[in-house]
């Protein structure tokens, strides 16, 4: 169950295939998911106009949008401490332990914005794409998870064993379980770095306001875009010792 290093390595495009796939489910559920809920909120069809419909399906989306900016906040925060050049670099890194900011809460918490973000851009899917999207991603962060695990534990030791004792996986305690280091955050870089995930979150944000989703997913492919462009770039640069 374990990622191959070639997934690993290419771990963006194989994300971008199964948001891809998620969406493609439209030519198989024809149904929103975001309108889905509204129908059932509402017991009934939605009238098309009517003040009361956008309302309730804005304050959906809203949630999705509210999730997206979580996702963000989340990796962005977590990219402070582990620096972008190695949260988007191609090859695992072992060589330290990163035990603070948000990863004092959560071992894996670029994975746990990662859900987030799958779980409010999923409203913009069918109700099938949601439910594939959200299981997909669930099912290759795991993958990633257990390869970055076993990597950690070969080159840490006990170290890492006991900080997995302590910090669980994927759902953040209420409290840190392990102590600061002390380590001070680097913000800058990290909004850089995870930019792209803004952008997706003002996707979502303007979907909410407009309800145009031609608009949101046109904003979406231009991120899409530039993210392919940056890894190209970043992969070309040469990396400071």
């Amino acid at each position: 169950m374990r990622a191959t290093a070639f997934e690993f390595r290419y771990r963006f495009f194989v994300i971008a295939a199964i948001y891809a796939i998620g969406f493609s489910c439209y030519a198989i559920d024809r149904v929103n998911a975001g309108v889905a809920i509204a129908q059932w909120i509402s017991a009934g069809p939605l009238q098309a106009g009517s003040p009361h419909t956008r309302l309730v399906l804005q304050s959906i989306f809203g949630i999705g949008a509210l999730l997206a900016i979580a996702a963000a906040a989340v990796r962005t925060w977590a990219a402070a401490y582990l620096k972008s050049d190695v949260v988007h670099d191609l090859h695992l890194h072992s060589d330290a332990l990163v035990a603070d900011g948000p990863f004092r809460y959560v071992r894996n918490p670029l994975y746990v914005g990662g859900l987030l973000l799958s779980a409010g851009m999923g409203l913009m899917a069918s109700r099938l794409g949601w439910i594939v999207l959200n299981v997909l991603s669930l099912w290759f962060y795991l993958r990633l998870i257990l390869r970055e695990e076993a990597q950690l534990l070969e080159s840490q030791g006990a170290s890492y064993a006991a900080y997995c004792r302590a910090v669980p996986r994927l759902w953040p305690a209420l409290r840190p379980r392990v102590p600061s280091s002390g380590t001070p955050p680097r913000w800058g870089q990290a909004f850089l770095g995870e930019a792209f995930l803004w952008a997706f979150a003002a996707a979502v944000i303007i979907f909410a306001v407009t309800l145009s989703e031609q608009v949101a997913l046109r904003l979406i492919d231009v991120v899409l875009l530039l993210y392919v462009v940056r890894f190209f770039v970043f992969r070309r640069r040469p990396k400071a010792s």
